[in-house]
């Protein structure tokens, strides 16, 4: 059964979203008023943060006391590539660098539509090089993102795969937005479940990012690649999402192409409920197992906490 506190938060957040009419918000709005929300946010208690700027992104590394040494999670906002970046994301990559025990770089990438696909993938491409150029080893990197961050994070590992690059210990994607064209079965049989989310809606958002005859290429649509040779992955997603169908179908393939996908579909919950660490218990019970598999892939011990 949800915790009262997850209830409370559902049907707040519900009435929000409801609300909402993509057709007449343009992009500036919707950053504005989430901006706005962010402003509130504070980040884990013993984490510090320092803004940097890498191949001229703007950037954040957020630094748990006792830090491991030489370690890394990367972790990739979302907000549909056209909202997002530090102020909305800084709370949550914090808890979870906490949890992990390790460093985490929030880097602004590109935003649709000003910069449409492929502009983000080579913004999460080209920082991953540098921290490798910089002497970090790709096995103590952790690439990790939420949403049109879980897509990118997909995108990203695909690209770096193809183009020959070392990949990264592993990868964690909470509720990964991996279906541009919508095809999943959750997109309809979930539609009255999800509290946020309107099928009508994923095509008037996604037009700000690609074109129509892009939504199923690979790199934008990561369920249609070769899921072949990708390191170990690591999926939360909630149960009433619509979304539920891209990540189920992803856990599916990749152990089809003989690789090792964890999936852990969470009852009752809504697309990236980690979100709401603060509030939420269950929020905080994933963000704990979060910090556990991305210690176990970088070869720490699997002591975390929140």
């Amino acid at each position: 059964m949800p915790s009262f506190r997850s209830r409370i938060v559902r049907a707040v957040t519900h009435h929000y979203f409801k609300r909402i009419d993509a057709k007449k918000r343009d992009v500036q709005a919707m950053r504005e008023r989430v901006d706005k929300y962010a402003g509130r946010l504070r980040i884990a208690r013993g984490v510090t943060r320092t803004a940097d700027n890498i191949n001229g992104l703007t950037a954040e590394w957020l630094i748990p006391e006792g830090a491991a040494q030489g370690k890394v999670l990367v972790y990739l906002h979302g907000g549909a590539y056209i909202m997002g970046g530090c102020n909305t994301h800084r709370q949550l990559a914090s808890y979870i660098a906490r949890a992990a025990g390790v460093r985490a770089l929030l880097p602004e990438y590109r935003l649709a539509p000003e910069h449409p696909f492929p502009a983000a993938i080579e913004d999460a491409v080209a920082l991953y090089r540098k921290l490798l150029n910089d002497g970090h080893a790709a096995t103590s990197i952790v690439i990790a993102g939420d949403s049109a961050g879980g897509g990118l994070t997909m995108a990203t590992l695909l690209s770096i795969r193809d183009a020959g690059d070392p990949l990264p210990a592993a990868a964690c994607l909470l509720s990964p937005w991996l279906d541009l064209a919508a095809t999943g079965a959750s997109m309809q049989t979930h539609a009255h479940r999800d509290p946020w989310f309107r099928p009508k809606d994923m095509p008037i958002v996604r037009r700000y990012y690609c074109a129509e005859s892009e939504i199923r290429k690979p790199l934008v649509s990561p369920i249609y690649a070769d899921l072949a040779g990708l390191p170990p992955l690591y999926v939360q997603v909630g149960e009433d999402e619509i979304l539920l169908s891209d990540s189920t179908r992803l856990a599916e393939r990749v152990r089809a192409a003989g690789g090792s996908a964890d999936i852990e579909i969470w009852p009752d919950m809504w697309h990236v409920f980690q979100a709401f660490v603060k509030h939420v218990p269950e929020s905080r019970q994933a963000i704990q197992k979060l910090g556990v598999f991305i210690r176990h892939s970088l070869g720490l011990d699997t002591a975390s906490k929140t």
